[in-house]
Parts: C-alpha cells; sequence; structure tokens
C-alpha cells in the first residue's frame, strides 16, 4: 500500500465539489485523502464569492453532489438559485455528514507541486514551508478560482476599500448611502448591480464589453415542488447526464430556426422567455450553437428586450453586445440587471469606445472625459479560467517542466483529466472539460480518477505516464469540434472561453463544447478498455518516452 511510502495515497488542492467528492470515493477505496485550501471554509468558489447578490446560475437541486441517495432526500433547498450563503450552508452540511472535516485542511495555500522522478510520487508544499507526500496529486481548484486583477495606474491611490469581488471583505462591508464603483460587466456585475443600487447612494458601472443576460426568473421551491423533485431524483439525474451542458432540461428540440417560419420562431421564444433559466437557449431550437444565422435571430430577439427593459434608447445600445453570438460568451442570467439602469442612482460608463479609464486616483477613477468620486470600487474583472489556478500553483512534472512552460501556446490535456509529461496527476475540470453545469462533470471526473487509482493500485503499478499521443488526439478532437460552433466567434472578444480576458494570452481552446453527455461516454469508454490514454508501469521498468511526451 502505497500510504506507507507517503504520507497520502491522495493529495488534493481545493475542498469545493470536486475535494468534497474525492474524499467520498477515495475513501471507499480504502486509500488515505488528503485535501488542502487555502480559503477559511469549504465550498471552493463559494468560499470567496461573497458579494451582494451572488448566486448559482444553475437551478439548485442539481447544482449539488448526488452521491449519495439520503443526502439528496434530506437536504432541502429554498430557492431555484440560491445564495451564496445557502450554497455555504450545504458544503458544511456534506462536510459534517460525512465526517470529511478530518480529511480537510484549510487556512492552507499550496505553493508548489514537485514530481518525484525516483518514488513516482509528489512532494506538496505550503507558503508556511511544509511538505507533504503522496502517490497521487490532483488538482480540484476548479476552473473559474483564480481572479484576473486589472493593472491601472494609480490603483494604489485609491483611499477607499478596493478589491476584487471574489475577495468581497468576509466580516462584511457596509455600502448604504455610499458611492461605489465596479468595474467590469461580466455575471458578477451582472448579480451583484441590482441588490447594490437598493441600498447605495450611487452605483456606476465601468463596462468593456456588455453581455447578453438571459432571464433567471427566481422563484422558492415550495414543498410541492420539493416534493416532485426529490421523488423524481433519479429521472432528473439521468435526464443531466444525457444533455449537452448538464442540465434538467428536454433536448433536443427537434426543430430548428433555419426550418421555422419567423412567425413561429417569434412566437416560441416569446413562449420560452418567461420560463427563465438555460432553457431559453436549450429548448427552444437545435441550431443556435451551430447556425450563426440561426444565432442571429436570437440576438436580435435579445436586442429587442433589452430595449424594452431599459427606458434610455442610448444605455440601451450600449448595453446590447455587438460582433458575437450568443453564447460566444458565457451568459449570465439576470435578476433585474437592465431595469438597474433605470434608477437615477445607476450609471453607465463605456470604457472600451467612449471613456477609456486613464487612471485610479486618491477619490475614484479619471476616465479621458471625466473624474468620478466613489466611496468603494469593486474589481469584477473576472478570472483566468481552466488555467488559471494550476498555473498559479507551481506545479513541475516529469524533468523540472512546469505546466506554465508547457502550456504557453496551448493548454493541453487528455479530457481535462491528465497532462503528458505530468505522471500520478490528474485534473477535475482541467482545460478542454466541457462547459456546462459543473457538478454532474466533477462527479464523473472524480469517479473516473478514482477508477484510475483503483486500476493502478490492483495492478500493483507504481506510476502513470499519460500519453502524448493521446493528449494530441483530444486536443485536435476539441478544437474540430469547438470550430463547428458559433463558440468559436469568441477569439474575437475578450472572452475567458478562449483566455482572451487575460492580457497577451494566445487565443486558445479551453472548453470542450462537444457536449458533457458525450464526455462522459468518452470517459466511460476510456474506464472500460483500462485507460488506454496513459501507460502503466513500475519504477524500474523502462518507458517509452517519446509516447509519454518526456
Amino acid at each position: 500500500m502505497s500510504a506507507n511510502k507517503f504520507d497520502f495515497d491522495v493529495i488534493a488542492i481545493g475542498a469545493g465539489f470536486s475535494g468534497l467528492s474525492l474524499i467520498h470515493h477515495v475513501r471507499a477505496a480504502g486509500l488515505s485523502v488528503r485535501v488542502f485550501d487555502k480559503a477559511a471554509d469549504v465550498g471552493g468558489t463559494w468560499a470567496w464569492n461573497h458579494y451582494p447578490g451572488a448566486a448559482t446560475d444553475s437551478e439548485s437541486y442539481v447544482y449539488c453532489l448526488t452521491f449519495s441517495e439520503e443526502l439528496l432526500q434530506e437536504w432541502t433547498w429554498s430557492e431555484r438559485y440560491p445564495g451564496w450563503e445557502e450554497t455555504s450552508a450545504y458544503f458544511r452540511f456534506v462536510a459534517d455528514k460525512f465526517d470529511m472535516w478530518r480529511d480537510i485542511r484549510l487556512h492552507t495555500e499550496i505553493v508548489s507541486a514537485c514530481y518525484l522522478e525516483d518514488q513516482g510520487g509528489w512532494v506538496i508544499r505550503s507558503a508556511d514551508g511544509e511538505e507533504f507526500t503522496c502517490k497521487y496529486f490532483v488538482s480540484a481548484m476548479g476552473l473559474m478560482s483564480q481572479p484576473v486583477v486589472p493593472d491601472f495606474t494609480g490603483m494604489q491611490n485609491f483611499s477607499g476599500p478596493l478589491f476584487h469581488s471574489s475577495r468581497w471583505p468576509r466580516e462584511g462591508l457596509d455600502y448604504a448611502g455610499k458611492k461605489v464603483g465596479i468595474v467590469g460587466a461580466g455575471a458578477t456585475a451582472v448579480q451583484m448591480l441590482p441588490v447594490m443600487a437598493e441600498r447605495a447612494a450611487s452605483v456606476t458601472i465601468f463596462q468593456r464589453t456588455p453581455n447578453f443576460v438571459l432571464p433567471a426568473v427566481q422563484k422558492p421551491i415550495t414543498k410541492e415542488w420539493e416534493r416532485e423533485i426529490k421523488a423524481n431524483y433519479p429521472a432528473i439525474l439521468e435526464k443531466c447526464r444525457g444533455h449537452l451542458f448538464g442540465l434538467p432540461y428536454n433536448s433536443p428540440a427537434n426543430r430548428t430556426i433555419a426550418g421555422t417560419s419567423p412567425e413561429e420562431v417569434e412566437e416560441i421564444l416569446e413562449a420560452h422567455w418567461p420560463r427563465g433559466s438555460f432553457s431559453f437557449f436549450f429548448e427552444t431550437f437545435d441550431d443556435l450553437l451551430t447556425n450563426p444565422e440561426s444565432n442571429q435571430v436570437v440576438v436580435d430577439f435579445l436586442a429587442g428586450k433589452i430595449r424594452e427593459k431599459v427606458n434610455d434608447p442610448g444605455v440601451a445600445e450600449l448595453l446590447t453586445p455587438k460582433g458575437y453570438p450568443l453564447f460566444g460568451k458565457r451568459p449570465p442570467l439576470d435578476h433585474g440587471y437592465y431595469e438597474s439602469f433605470n434608477r437615477d442612482n445607476v450609471h453607465l460608463v463605456d470604457i472600451k469606445g467612449r471613456e477609456p479609464i486613464v487612471q485610479f486616483t486618491e477619490s475614484g477613477i479619471r476616465t479621458t472625459e471625466s473624474d468620478y468620486d466613489f466611496d468603494i470600487i469593486v474589481l469584477a474583472t473576472g478570472f483566468q479560467a481552466y488555467t488559471g489556478a494550476l498555473e498559479a500553483v507551481e506545479i513541475q512534472g516529469a524533468r523540472g517542466q512546469t505546466l506554465t512552460e508547457k502550456w504557453v501556446d496551448e493548454s493541453g490535456s487528455i479530457m481535462g483529466t491528465f497532462v503528458a509529461g505530468f505522471p500520478n496527476m490528474f485534473m477535475v475540470t482541467g482545460p478542454h472539460a466541457p462547459f456546462s453545469n459543473l457538478p454532474p462533470v466533477i462527479e464523473q471526473s472524480v469517479e473516473y480518477i478514482v477508477g484510475c487509482i483503483a486500476a493502478m493500485e490492483k495492478g500493483g503499478f507504481d506510476v502513470f505516464r499519460p500519453r502524448q499521443s493521446a493528449e494530441d488526439a483530444w486536443v485536435r478532437h476539441s478544437t474540430e469540434v469547438h470550430s463547428g460552433t458559433v463558440m468559436h466567434e469568441a477569439a474575437r472578444t475578450s472572452s475567458w472561453l478562449m483566455g482572451t480576458n487575460i492580457a497577451g494570452k494566445k487565443p486558445r481552446v479551453l472548453a470542450y463544447v462537444g457536449g458533457a453527455n458525450v464526455f462522459f461516454g468518452k470517459l466511460q469508454g476510456s474506464a472500460a478498455a483500462g485507460f488506454p490514454e496513459v501507460e502503466f508501469s513500475n519504477l524500474e521498468v523502462k518507458v517509452d518516452e517519446q509516447a509519454v511526451g518526456l
């Protein structure tokens, strides 16, 4: 047993969905596990994103862990889209119920992970200088955990609170009666604005690129709805596993815009609009991701909805996306965002066109046109998706190569799980993992990872080495699928889907858009075939170095 040689069989970074799922499945395999997280609580992204209005964009009853039927029946969600407080409470409930705390260490920042060539394992180092060893190293850090902080001139001069939205002060922040500036107009700002505008003296959004924002239609989960969900959970979860984006929607719709009359198209879109959620995209027409002309029809429909909601035509025009398709950027859900711009205390500044930011000042933000005074500035500037957290830790694989060095031009992986040149290392939702509702993807990935570990242990192997040929094939497949959708247009925008929200970053495919359901089939096929994407060996056995990217 590897525990005799290493401190732990498995070490993971990240105590969110991935980390908790790993604890459950690794324990079930009879192995030891330790999960580290620099946060003060479990929950992954929900341990950090405490800003006003922070909530899920997936329906609560499918944005959860499903490894326990008892858990599914015991926990009760209060709303269709729970806020961060409720979601955080859910994670603590799971950790309590399954006695996971003994395998979790919080307040511990991991700064490096280095593969031990002679031992076939990993040494993990913390910011405090502690070292821990393991046979299997797992990144469970998530695809949206590394914040992007802009470097505007003079930021250090601002006299008030200034922070990234994902680092909202844990002790809270009283913004009532204060003048607030929000830099960014993505999903965070969309959620934050309606809530903050109710109490702040003023809120000013500094927008670079507007988003398509779909209606959420928040509502409580009634006792009747809860009983229906819990009575039908197996069917609901099966629907998620069979859906393109891992959601409980009816798909396909078996109709296309290209094959439907304009009058009927309008009727269908209008009928689905008040239902809310991403079902508007997935249950209306089947050609929205693949046919640019069909996508444009829905873009025009959404532009009309913006004009209906926003009283000022000039503001409505600025809020209307241009030059990229729906799902060229990830569309957030709306809880009153557009209507907020009808308030006298809400203002919009176009920093991409009319008023670029020149610098921050002691009292606020200076653009080319005006000086804006604020008491608080929030940087809602997004995240370095898929690769950011992985590159923030110095992860050094075989022969000393780091992930950052390997990923200079192409962030390659095998099914978002393995990287050639990084033996005995796994990722949960690494680059080229599905862009979808994440919990189903996470759980299926963790089951696959633990299945690979179990095969290793049963076979008595020391090391697995991901094959470069398998990585090349998966990157090629991901790129081909992506190029057949309207999402390739994201390369023209500042989109985290292509890494282009990072200054100087070469555009690259980061998300697998072939469908979560297809991805699940790929994982199952690999497991059934004995994990042919990796080469199992023992330390004394010579391996084919070219095949495994060495």
